[in-house]
């Protein structure tokens, strides 16, 4: 649960935190009851993929809000995925300019085929790792 007298007297970034819980709540909808087609529109550029090289200043806001991202989704009174997680960050990101990359992958795991997502911002995987041991199905630019 969120730690309001930590949020309110310890937090630089009031207004990234409060973005964070709101669109990941936005997303956290949209997942459950939209189907992924017409889910898929919003997501940005199929195919697309984002420029490997990024400035330090946008690594350093990407990081920053990667940051806020997570640590308020770990805190909700839901279970976030990390398709909300990389989408609720690329909407921060794309706010700012910042350009960024979702990937979407499958893997076996005990027979069983599952899914994750994560988001590139440069050379930083910023949510969900690296995709390492996942096979890409999807990319999304935004």
């Amino acid at each position: 649960m969120i730690n309001f007298k930590s949020f309110i007297l310890e937090n630089g970034e009031k207004k990234v935190t409060l973005k964070a819980y709101i669109y990941s709540f936005y997303y956290r909808l949209m997942i459950k009851n939209i189907p992924m087609k017409k889910l898929e529109p919003r997501l940005g550029k199929r195919g697309g993929e984002s420029i490997a090289e990024e400035s330090i200043e946008h690594l350093r806001t990407a990081k920053l809000y990667a940051f806020h991202v997570n640590r308020i989704t770990e805190r909700l009174p839901w279970e976030e995925k990390c398709f909300v997680r990389a989408l609720t960050l690329r909407k921060l990101l794309g706010e700012v300019g910042i350009p960024c990359t979702i990937y979407l992958g499958v893997h076996l795991v005990d027979g069983q085929m599952k899914a994750h997502a994560w988001l590139r911002c440069g050379q930083l995987y910023a949510t969900g790792g690296n995709g390492e041991g996942m096979t890409v199905v999807a990319k999304f630019s935004n």
